[in-house]
């Protein structure tokens, strides 16, 4: 007499055979990249007070439409905002295009969004960057970094949101 469960793992193979002949079987594929992402990148991953280090935003289309519309956010990270005595700001912003650097379109840190110069083509990237200002009283030994969320919209009525993404730590020394 046969066991119930030989037959059951014999039905189970036999299922299994059946889907694959057709077709139906779940297949291993590689996991297709997200529709759009955003990079970041310093000039410098040390400064001190009275210095500027360049922070770089890099959104790529990896979608087969356009990107029409971003929405970009950038804050402090917590570790950032419990020292006081760093003190920094945003002093200017720009987008790199195929004749230059021209200046942002946005209203700079607090909405990032429109300073891509949006539309962005499938399979381009936009640049922009950020010259971060240390104070020259700034506090020393500790580190700046930002975190970003951000939202876009393709020609073709999707839409991805993304983050929180993190920006490289910029460290203060004091010489």
């Amino acid at each position: 007499m046969r066991s119930p469960l030989m037959r059951r793992i014999g039905l189970g193979a036999f299922l299994a055979a059946v889907l694959t002949v057709s077709g139906l079987a779940p297949t291993a594929t590689a996991a297709d990249p997200a529709p759009a992402e955003l990079t970041f990148a310093t000039d410098s991953a040390t400064t001190t007070p009275g210095g500027t280090v360049n922070l770089s935003m890099t959104l790529t289309n990896h979608n087969t439409h356009d990107v029409w519309f971003v929405y970009q956010t950038i804050d402090p990270t917590w570790l950032t905002t419990q020292r006081p005595d760093l003190k920094y700001s945003f002093s200017g912003c720009t987008l790199a295009t195929a004749n230059g650097a021209t200046p942002c379109a946005g209203t700079g840190p607090a909405d990032l969004g429109g300073n891509y110069g949006t539309t962005v083509p499938p399979g381009q990237s936009r640049t922009v960057t950020l010259k971060l200002d240390v104070a020259a009283d700034s506090g020393c030994n500790g580190n700046i970094g930002f975190y970003s969320y951000f939202y876009a919209e393709f020609s073709n009525s999707e839409n991805v949101s993304g983050g929180p993404v993190y920006t490289p730590v910029t460290r203060v020394l004091c010489a």
